[in-house]
């Protein structure tokens, strides 16, 4: 197996905030993209060890989607998020107020082997920074 992909990014916002956004149905919805011509039309979100979520990733023009879904294997309010994929991939969040009251949120996943790395790290920071972005208009 492949060495784990590390990301990040830093929300200006305080960590409830940033926590919220990343585990709210709606806000998943709204940030939830890699790029302006995909979107993620469903969201369900069962946070708590061994709850599920499911995230329906969609061309805009609707020609391609697929589910990203898995099981919470651990959750500590404003912490930590991990999960198993369905794929048996893992996937790891933290969250860590800084001293400037910033949130520095970072994610460790598995790669999927059938796929280059670069892009996957690309695709998942794209979606991580949207999030920052989201987080950061709705704590305003």
């Amino acid at each position: 197996m492949s060495e784990r992909i590390e990301i990040s990014t830093i929300v200006d916002a305080p960590i409830e905030a940033a926590w919220a956004a990343f585990t709210d149905e709606d806000a998943i919805q709204a940030w939830n993209h890699a790029s302006d011509d995909w979107h993620c039309p469903l969201a369900s979100n069962d946070l708590r060890e061994g709850g599920e979520f499911s995230y329906t990733m969609e061309e805009v023009d609707g020609d391609e989607s697929f589910e990203f879904a898995g099981t919470y294997t651990t959750v500590v309010d404003h912490r930590l998020i991990e999960y198993t994929l369905d794929d048996g991939r893992s996937v790891s969040v933290t969250f860590e107020t800084q001293a400037d009251g910033t949130t520095l949120v970072q994610q460790s996943f598995d790669p999927d082997e059938e796929e280059p790395t670069d892009p996957q790290r690309a695709g998942w920071q794209a979606i991580l920074d949207n999030f920052a972005e989201y987080a950061e208009k709705d704590a305003q």
